[in-house]
């Protein structure tokens, strides 16, 4: 390729960048460490309805986003991000559908002696089939191992490699060997751009129940901290009223002063068993009735001996 056409492709991935982000309102910062091409290509067939995928060099990507910021500042939240294999995929549906989708499309993989462990790897007891020959390598790995029936058998769980732990060439030999495929790869989401704002993937799992009962929460805090310094707000008048009203209850009580609130709370001291729940009591002579019921007990005709005794 001629240096007129890398000038051309460059151009036009320029342009392209610059459409997008012009007729997509929102996209995701994507990471595609160990995603193949085969993969790549199944994932933009599940997306080609819904989204656009753009791949690039990070410096194309920050020449393109640089170049836009004069029309568009709020890209400039963007460049700190693109760093490592990453990639753009626009939409303009629902962030949430999207986010699913991406996720779904994941493939299992072997683990590759060097690589960074996306999860925590642990190999359950089980008879491996393997000959008693390969004991030794086992007990290079530290794994207890018996031999039943001509094969090595793993004796216990064994927690092989922790996650974010680079895996080592005994390590991923081993998991070839028990033919375990212990990761799945797949496009990962790291950041999400919305119309100028740029947030973490995890904001998308917020449900409007969790704003609701945050909310909730916040409120009850600021009346709280009104009521205890006396200063009135929309969120402590309903609280100050309510304290308001009990204690020209109580005043009236103590004072004997006829208030119209007051008068339940006077009627209660007065008779207090008149206040008392009628369920109880009617539970009580249900029981009564029923034991009255209930027919005597029989006397075993047996047992009675006529006051005679055995040998009388």
């Amino acid at each position: 390729m001629g240096k007129g056409d890398k000038k051309d492709s460059k151009v036009a991935y320029f342009l392209k960048l610059a459409k997008y982000f012009n007729e997509y309102p929102r996209c995701f910062l994507v990471g595609v460490d160990n995603v193949g091409s085969k993969q790549m290509q199944q994932i933009r067939q599940t997306l080609r309805e819904d989204a656009v995928i753009l791949m690039g060099k990070n410096t194309m990507m920050r020449k393109s986003i640089k170049q836009q910021m004069e029309t568009n500042p709020a890209l400039e939240k963007i460049l700190p991000h693109i760093r490592g294999n990453v990639g753009f995929v626009f939409t303009r549906e629902d962030l949430v559908d999207i986010r699913d989708k991406i996720l779904s499309n994941k493939v299992q993989a072997p683990a590759r002696a060097g690589a960074i462990a996306p999860l925590d790897v642990k190999i359950p007891p089980q008879n491996t089939g393997l000959g008693p020959e390969k004991t030794s390598f086992f007990q290079a790995l530290q794994i207890p191992t018996k031999i039943s029936k001509g094969t090595i058998e793993i004796i216990n769980e064994i927690h092989l490699i922790h996650k974010d732990d680079k895996v080592g060439a005994s390590e991923a030999t081993l998991l070839n060997m028990l033919n375990i495929s212990p990761f799945t790869y797949g496009l990962k989401i790291q950041q999400v751009y919305d119309s100028g704002t740029i947030f973490n993937p995890e904001i998308l799992d917020i449900t409007s129940e969790d704003l609701r009962v945050k909310f909730l929460q916040g409120v009850r805090n600021i009346s709280a901290i009104c009521l205890q310094i006396g200063y009135p707000t929309v969120a402590s008048v309903p609280h100050s009223i309510a304290n308001g009203l009990k204690n020209l209850i109580a005043l009236a009580i103590e004072a004997d002063l006829d208030l119209k609130e007051a008068q339940k709370a006077k009627d209660y001291l007065k008779n207090p068993s008149a206040f008392v729940s009628a369920a109880p009591v009617a539970a009580t002579q249900s029981k009564a009735e029923e034991k009255a019921k209930a027919p005597e007990p029989e006397e075993d005709s047996e047992d009675d001996d006529m006051g005679l005794g055995l040998f009388d």
